[in-house]
């Protein structure tokens, strides 16, 4: 039996260590897929996830966040196929999760962002989706007020949303904000992680709406101090801010 037990133990170690090689080098790829504007990389990376067997949670949720980035960027580039194909695989995912208690505040912080998508690709949704995205994120933030992600989902409905249904892109900002506050009392979030370096290019471009440059400037300095390395932000959101000025 002692022998049984050390064999056991000897390959939760070693599932372990391989999990978080795993993770380690998966985050590596999406970080230089981010700062490089490479997202042919970033869609290789979730494809090979995708087809991994015997997922655990930790690697499972691993891979929903990088399916979220990559549906937000298809969106953005309006990309609907992609889109669609990589939100309905990331849905699966997460309905594999849903009876994990301790992750129900990520859980929560994806569902509100899902429905976000959805709406995002088809606006005669948001009648029907609207109120489910802000349900999952006040429970998001009931769940757990320090998950970043849950302040980021509750800033984006605020940011979103018409003035008239509610919607405030200053209180957004605030929202914003804490997320960043949080995140960087952790160093996991600053080391190599793109999550981070996106919240401050949204807070950047959020104060760019607002036509407040001054705070513009500073959230694209602060992005540029941290990875000199990002592409995006160096040839384009910063060069355009500095032609804005000079007007």
């Amino acid at each position: 039996i002692y022998m049984e037990r050390k064999k056991l133990q000897l390959v939760l170690i070693l599932f372990l260590c391989f999990t978080i090689q795993i993770k380690a080098s998966y985050q590596s790829d999406i970080y230089t897929a981010y700062i490089s504007n490479n997202m042919q990389i970033w869609k290789n990376v979730i494809d090979k996830m995708q087809a991994m067997p015997g997922k655990n949670t930790e690697i499972t949720l691993e891979l929903v966040n990088y399916q979220y980035g990559y549906i937000g960027w298809c969106i953005g580039m309006k990309e609907y196929g992609d889109a669609k194909k990589y939100l309905d695989l990331a849905e699966r995912n997460l309905s594999l999760l849903s009876g994990e208690g301790s992750i129900q505040s990520m859980i929560n912080s994806y569902k509100a962002a899902f429905y976000g998508f959805r709406i995002g690709m088809n606006t005669m949704l948001a009648p029907f989706l609207g109120l489910k995205s802000i349900e999952a994120a006040k429970l998001a933030m009931e769940s757990d007020p320090k998950n970043p992600f849950a302040q980021i989902q509750q800033g984006n409905i605020l940011f979103y949303t018409p003035p008239l249904f509610g919607g405030s892109k200053n209180e957004a900002i605030n929202y914003y904000l804490k997320a960043l506050e949080i995140m960087e009392k952790d160093k996991n979030f600053l080391t190599e992680n793109w999550n981070y370096l996106n919240l401050l290019v949204v807070i950047a471009q959020s104060y760019s709406y607002l036509n407040d440059d001054q705070s513009t400037k500073f959230y694209l300095g602060k992005i540029i101090k941290t990875e000199p390395e990002i592409k995006w932000v160096k040839e384009e959101l910063y060069p355009q801010l500095m032609e804005r000025l000079k007007r």
